[in-house]
């Protein structure tokens, strides 16, 4: 049993296996509405999602937020801290100058950078958990979901289909962020995944197996443009204010889906040394290098 919808600009899909048809039928159309309340939540695109409002009113005054959204914003705020600033919700001027925001992308001048830099910054980003609001610290400031908001969606969906007590799916948005519940019928070991090779996706770089686990994966090759005969992806760096440079691609197992899409944008970004010295020992990461030659691999 299938069902898709397209959630987030991206296709989300959930793949059941049970023995009551009309029950997956039912758990697969509310998996996909929590998608969907999810993207309410979190959307920059919806003037009148939970984001979007606080993006408009917060630099004027404290916008009481829902325990959901000030517990979400609370721990990305402490991954940004944790990963030195390379994971922050605030990059959104920065997506918006090189043109990542609505289009493919284009080389601003680096006055324009610079402008973008100064709405960028974490450090901004008040919480009162007292009164539950968020207040940003100066004007320019924008949360921008595109780092965690389909890894959230997935693990919401799969609360979904435990409480409707579905035994095996896989939920996938947009291919990047996937999700292995249970084991599907005849594959103990769990869902087959197989990563695309970056620089031949017809190619597998790895297979791996999720059982009651994610994957997600961040790439140069998903939104990116030459310009003088460079490559530049959407990948960016919120301390430099441009976009990361030295990989192809990286692949984080983890548990929640919410953590592997978040971290691997900073592994991406701070590269293998960094990584093997701080990622938790319940991660797997593999990392494609951009160099001639460099195969992808499992850090040890």
């Amino acid at each position: 049993m299938v069902r898709s919808a397209n959630i987030m600009g991206a296709t989300f899909a959930v793949e059941m296996y049970g023995s009551a048809r009309v029950q997956l039928e039912r758990a697969g159309d509310l998996a996909l509405a929590e998608a969907r309340r999810t993207d309410h939540l979190l959307s920059n695109y919806r003037p009148d999602s939970e984001l979007s409002l606080v993006n408009q009113d917060a630099a004027r005054m404290p916008v009481r937020v829902s325990q959901e959204f000030f517990d979400l914003l609370s721990g990305c705020l402490a991954v940004s801290r944790e990963s030195e600033g390379t994971f922050d919700l605030t990059v959104g001027p920065l997506m918006k100058v090189w043109g990542f925001f609505k289009d493919s992308g284009h080389l601003p001048s680096a006055q324009a950078v610079q402008t973008g830099l100064r709405g960028v910054g974490y450090q901004n980003v008040e919480l009162d958990r007292a009164h539950r609001t968020v207040h940003f610290k100066q004007a320019g400031i924008e949360l921008d979901p595109g780092g965690l908001g389909k890894g959230y969606a997935v693990d919401r969906m799969a609360a979904v289909l435990r409480r409707e007590r579905v035994p095996a799916a896989l939920i996938s948005a947009g291919g990047s962020s996937i999700f292995g519940l249970g084991t599907p019928p005849g594959h103990a070991k769990g869902w087959r995944i197989h990563i695309a090779d970056p620089r031949n996706e017809k190619k597998t770089a790895a297979d791996v197996y999720l059982k009651d686990g994610s994957l997600s994966t961040s790439g140069s090759y998903e939104k990116f443009f030459w310009a003088d005969g460079k490559v530049y992806s959407h990948i960016m760096d919120p301390r430099s204010g441009y976009p990361a440079q030295g990989m192809l691609a990286v692949s984080v197992l983890s548990r929640r889906t919410l953590d592997s899409e978040i971290w691997a944008k900073p592994y991406f970004i701070l590269g293998r040394d960094w990584t093997q010295r701080h990622k938790p020992a319940g991660f797997a990461v593999l990392m494609c290098l951009d160099q001639p030659g460099a195969a992808c691999a499992w850090l040890p």
